[in-house]
Parts: structure tokens; C-alpha cells; sequence
């Protein structure tokens, strides 16, 4: 009866060390690494300084509870570091320098930032060496249980009082924590085969033994029926994670009658692989779908990257691409996640066109809205000398500067809309207001240019009255006032105009070749020769230097007159100086009439 009861023991144990030391399923990983791809990065929207501060806000925590944010701050962050050295660079080389010759600058924040992991690392060592510490106490507190079961065995003939006391001892070794990894397998075989050979020496009573099995048979009967259960729970994560429970609980419970040992954990092993296949068969089907998503998360990447903003000049165009930039974001939105592996890169890539793409619309609003600025200030400025002429009675020469405003104008860009109208009103309110005054001027033109020929006529009558005197001094004289008389003669009629010159003419050269006025005539005729090949800006240079000729001419004749005053023409030699001075004197006045004529054919051609 007793070598029975010792095999079966040894039996029995030998079954629990199988379940005890049953490897862990590598689901419970990808259960966390699921949790991990639903939370995300909470921190990927914060900046250095921001990721700092949560840091050091973090460090308040025990460091066993900020694994996961301090592992998501650092790829935040070193996201954005990263996204700084790529910029450095690229302004780096585009200064024309050589890329070797670039060095990443230090960053007194991302030292700030590795000072702060450092006290997170040595804050983790700690824990693991205080874990560590702990695990080998738990290890001697284990050794030392044995000790004593070992104690109890090698006292046979007590060993029935200790039964309760093995019981005990066996419960604190099951109580007590982890110990290293190292060991775990080792002491738990120790306890098995310190317990195996405790049962067999155990003279014990078999009802007690056969308590204990029926005890333990309907806990498994339990836990099989559980784990039966769990193929119908919808939610296979929820449904493997509850599975581990079962098996842990497995393990922590007692053997049963030896022949029923084996159909039972056979039941339990089948119930629990239909949960593992459907673990195993979502997380294919997941990573099926996952890989599904990276292409069309990889699509999209090259569709925002496919857009450019080289050809986008207007705001319209911005317009058009920037819904083409949202639309694509709310594809991406609607996508699920793809593996851990390649989503946070395919995120970053994504992202890093949007941003391109936003900050370059930023600085073509910014530049056009410097532009804008610029545009109206520069029709402002047009505003403003067009009504500082609006007044001007300078008809010819105020038009010829508005036609140039107006002109200018169009050059102009746009201006803000809530500007535009404004501005162009008031623009053309100034031009307007001149050019009604100039078109209320023109109406009282064709009267004046009437009165005009009549005159002109007047005057080649005189110059033919002129002709018939027989004084050659006085004809001449006369005909050199009439000719500036002439002169002073505003426009006439255009139909007129070649008419009536023509006869003027013709009374002139009459009057040169009476009077022998050709070299004046010749002069003339010359001058204005040259005036009509010359460009309108030499001409008025010309009427520059014509009109300052004519100022120091007229001031010689005053002199020259004033002397005259001074002269005793009694003496002989006063008489002679009179002659002369008065011939000095009759030249200049010849000078200034010439000087006169061509100021005014330069005024008719201007």
C-alpha cells in the first residue's frame, strides 16, 4: 500500500512540474504590443520643451510606471530632433557647402533631455537592482523552505504530525515572489522532488489523499469547463488573456487520482487550443489587414508627395491643393493601423509632407499679403498725385502725366479685396475731375481758334502793308513785330492750319527778300529743320538754353539803352557812339525776335 501511494505521489508531482514549468505563450507579447498600437504616441504633438517638461513631471512617478510614456517621449523627441538636424542641414548645403563639412550643432535642450533619461536610467538600474535584491531573498526565503521540508523528511518517524506544518511550509513557498530567472527552474524541481519524496515517506491516511484529489478534481473539472467556455467570448484578446488565468490557476492547483489525470489535462490542453488558434488566427488576419493599410498609408504618402507647390502662384491654386491635402488626410484618418513596425515611419512621412506643404503656403500668404500691402501703397501713392493735378490747367502736360499714372496702374498688382474698390474710386474720381475740366475747356476750344485765324489773318494783311513802305530799317522792323505778333497767335483750326501758315509764309519771304532779312530767314529755316529731327527731350533742353540766351539778350539791350541816356550826341565823337549803340542795339532786338520765333516753334512742336 505504501510503495502504491509513493508512486502515485511521484506520479502526481512529476504531472505537476509539466504544468508548472509549461512555457509562457508568446500571445501575452502581442497582447501588450496591441495596447501599445491602440494608445499611440500621446506626446507626438508636443514640442522640446514640452516633452521635457513631461519628462520631469514623469520622474515624479515610480519608474516602473512610466516605461511606456518615457519609450514614446524619446521617439517623440528624437523625431523632432532629428527633423532639425535634416533642416541644418539642407540650409547647410544650400550656402554651397560641402556635406562632409556639416556638424550637427549642439543642442543644450537634447542634453537637457539625455540628462533627464540618464536619472530615468539610473532610476530603472536601481529598480532592477532592488527587484534583483528582492528575487534573491525570495530565492534564500525558498531554500530555506525546502531546508526544513527536507528537515521534516529526514525525521520519518514524525512525519505524519508534520503533514499540517509540510501543508503550511508549502503554502509560504507558493506565496513568496519571484526569484531570478536563473534559479526559478532550478528551486522549483528542488520543491517538486523535496515534496515527492516528503509524499512518499507520508504514511498518511488515503481518505485524506483521496480528499485532497476529489478536492482538486473539481477545481480542473472547473477550470476545463471555463476554458471550454471561452470559445465563445467574441473578443479572442480578452478570450486568450483569461486563458493564462486558467493555466496559472492550473498550475497552483494540486494533482488528482492518477487515472484520471491525463483525459483531464487532455480536455483542458484541447479547450485551450482552440482559443490559441483563434488568438493565432486573428492576429494573421490582423497583420493581413495591417499590411493592407501600410500600402494604402504608402500610397497616400506618394500621392501628397506627388504635389507640387513649384506651379501654385494664385490663391486659387493654394486653394485647389490644399483640399487635396485634407482629402488625402481624411484617407488617412480612416485607415486602421499598420504593424508597429512601419507605422510610426509611414506617420512621420505622411506628416512631414503635410508640414512641407502647410509651411510653404504659409510663406506664399505671408509674401503675397507683404505684396498686397506693397500694391496699395504704391496706388495710394497714384492717388495721391492724381489729385494733386486734379486741379492743373497745364492741359497738355498734366494729361500726358495722368495717361502715365494710368498706365502705371495697370502695372500694378492686386490689392486685399476690402481695398480694391475703394482705392480705384478714389483714383478715378482725381482723373475724372480733370479731365471733365479739360473736356469743359475743349468746348470753348473751336470759338477760340476762330478768333485765332482771324487774327493771324490781321496780321499777313499788316505784312503786306508792311511791303508797300519803301524804308527798309522800318519795313523790316515792322515785320519782325508782326512776326512775333504772329507768334504770340494761339492754335487755329486744324483744316486751317497748313492754309494759313502757308500764306504767312509767303508774306514773310516776300518781306526777307524785300527787306534783305535772308540771313534771319535762313537761320530760321535752318532751325527749324533741325527741330523737326530732334527727340522731344532734346527740344525742351534746347528751349532751355534758347530761353536763357534770351534773358541775357534782353539784358543787354536794357544796358545798352540805359547808356544811351548817358551820351552827348552834340560832339562829333558823341554822335559816332550814339550810331554805334543804336546798331548794337538793333542787332540785339534782331537777336531776341529770332530767339523769340524759335521758342515758339519749339512751344508748337511740344
Amino acid at each position: 500500500m505504501e510503495t502504491r501511494e509513493m508512486s502515485e505521489s511521484m506520479e502526481q508531482l512529476e504531472k505537476d512540474v509539466i504544468l508548472n514549468s509549461e512555457p509562457a505563450d508568446a500571445g501575452s507579447a502581442v497582447v501588450e504590443s496591441e495596447e501599445n498600437v491602440k494608445q499611440g504616441n500621446k506626446f507626438a504633438g508636443l514640442d522640446k520643451d514640452g516633452i521635457i517638461n513631461a519628462l520631469e513631471e514623469a520622474l515624479q512617478k515610480p519608474v516602473e510606471e512610466i516605461k511606456d510614456d518615457v519609450a514614446a517621449m524619446k521617439a517623440a523627441f528624437s523625431l523632432i530632433r532629428k527633423g532639425e538636424i535634416e533642416k541644418e542641414k539642407a540650409e547647410f548645403l544650400e550656402k554651397g557647402n560641402e556635406e562632409s563639412a556639416f556638424a550637427i550643432k549642439d543642442d543644450e535642450k537634447e542634453a537637457r533631455f539625455k540628462e533627464l533619461l540618464n536619472v530615468v536610467k539610473e532610476k530603472r538600474a536601481q529598480l532592477i537592482a532592488e527587484q534583483e535584491a528582492v528575487k534573491n531573498e525570495n530565492l534564500q526565503k525558498k531554500q530555506a523552505i525546502i531546508e526544513q521540508i527536507v528537515a521534516i523528511t529526514n525525521d520519518p518517524d514524525n512525519i505524519n504530525r508534520q503533514f499540517t506544518k509540510v501543508q503550511q511550509l508549502q503554502q509560504e513557498f507558493k506565496e513568496v515572489g519571484p526569484v531570478p530567472a536563473t534559479s526559478e527552474t532550478e528551486i522549483w524541481k528542488l520543491f517538486q522532488q523535496t515534496n515527492e519524496k516528503f509524499y512518499d515517506l507520508l504514511k498518511i491516511n488515503k481518505e485524506l489523499r483521496d480528499y485532497d484529489f476529489k478536492k482538486n478534481l473539481e477545481i480542473k473539472q472547473q477550470l476545463c469547463a471555463d476554458a471550454e467556455a471561452l470559445d465563445e467570448v467574441e473578443d479572442v484578446v480578452v478570450a486568450f488573456k483569461k486563458l493564462q488565468e486558467l493555466h496559472d490557476t492550473w498550475r497552483e492547483t494540486g494533482p488528482v487520482a492518477k487515472e484520471l489525470r491525463e483525459d483531464l489535462w487532455e480536455r483542458f490542453k484541447n479547450a485551450s487550443s482552440v482559443v490559441r488558434k483563434k488568438h493565432q488566427a486573428f492576429f494573421e488576419e490582423r497583420k493581413s489587414i495591417e499590411k493592407e493599410n501600410a500600402d494604402a498609408k504608402t500610397a497616400l504618402c506618394e500621392k501628397i508627395e506627388a504635389i507640387s507647390t513649384d506651379g501654385l502662384k494664385t490663391y486659387a491654386a493654394w486653394d485647389d491643393a490644399t483640399k487635396q491635402i485634407i482629402n488625402l488626410q481624411e484617407e488617412w484618418k480612416k485607415l486602421g493601423f499598420a504593424s508597429v513596425k512601419v507605422n510610426k515611419t509611414l506617420f512621420a512621412r505622411f506628416r512631414k509632407s503635410c508640414d512641407e506643404f502647410f509651411a510653404k503656403k504659409a510663406e506664399f500668404f505671408k509674401t503675397m499679403k507683404e505684396e498686397l500691402a506693397s500694391n496699395l501703397a504704391r496706388k495710394i501713392e497714384l492717388c495721391e498725385k492724381a489729385e494733386a493735378l486734379k486741379d492743373s490747367t497745364d492741359w497738355k502736360a498734366t494729361t500726358d502725366v495722368l495717361v502715365a499714372l494710368q498706365k502705371e496702374w495697370k502695372t500694378i498688382g492686386p490689392v486685399v479685396k476690402k481695398h480694391s474698390d475703394a482705392v480705384w474710386k478714389r483714383f478715378n474720381v482725381a482723373c475724372d475731375a480733370f479731365f471733365e475740366a479739360k473736356k469743359k475747356l475743349n468746348n470753348n476750344v473751336h470759338a477760340v481758334e476762330h478768333e485765332n485765324l482771324k487774327q493771324k489773318k490781321e496780321v499777313i494783311a499788316k505784312l503786306y502793308e508792311a511791303l508797300a513802305g519803301e524804308d527798309t530799317k522800318e519795313g523790316a522792323a515792322a515785320v519782325r513785330e508782326l512776326m512775333t505778333q504772329w507768334q504770340a497767335i494761339g492754335h487755329v483750326p486744324f483744316k486751317e492750319k497748313d492754309k494759313i501758315y502757308a500764306e504767312y509764309r509767303e508774306a514773310v519771304d516776300k518781306a526777307y527778300a524785300k527787306f534783305d532779312m535772308k540771313g534771319s530767314r535762313a537761320n530760321l529755316q535752318n532751325f527749324e529743320n533741325n527741330l523737326n529731327q530732334i527727340t522731344t527731350d532734346k527740344a525742351y533742353h534746347e528751349r532751355e538754353r534758347l530761353v536763357r540766351t534770351y534773358e541775357t539778350k534782353c539784358n543787354e539791350l536794357k544796358t545798352y539803352e540805359n547808356n544811351m541816356g548817358f551820351l552827348n550826341a552834340r560832339s562829333k565823337s558823341g554822335n559816332s557812339l550814339v550810331k554805334e549803340l543804336e546798331r548794337k542795339i538793333e542787332r540785339i532786338k534782331e537777336d531776341i525776335a529770332l530767339l523769340e520765333q524759335k521758342i515758339k516753334m519749339i512751344d508748337e512742336k511740344l
